[in-house]
């Protein structure tokens, strides 16, 4: 397979709305050439008898349990505000609404 040109590197750039120098030109056609190959390879790979996976690993839940713990009190959560109401903070009214 023929790597990336330069010209190909150029069209992509202005695509992409990119200036780029000549030697820019030059590196990124090598690099992007070097990219285009190791995909090529992965796609070689013969994997018939690997099922598909979303990850590598397993993964597990690590969400602890729910249990009921001593918390604040509505009273001693809405001590230190500036304004409450109803058991509520109450804050500037914003995009007014009702």
């Amino acid at each position: 397979m023929p790597g990336i040109t330069r010209e190909e590197v150029a069209h992509l750039a202005r695509l992409s709305r990119l200036e780029l120098k000549d030697e820019e030109l030059d590196h990124f056609a090598e690099q992007l050439d070097a990219i285009i190959d190791a995909v090529a390879r992965v796609g070689e790979i013969a994997a018939d008898d690997i099922p598909p996976t979303s990850h590598p690993l397993p993964l597990t839940n690590v969400m602890r349990p729910d249990e009921v713990r001593p918390s604040l009190t509505p009273q001693e959560a809405l001590a230190g505000a500036p304004a409450s109401e109803e058991q509520r903070f109450k804050v500037p009214q914003i995009l007014g609404e009702d």
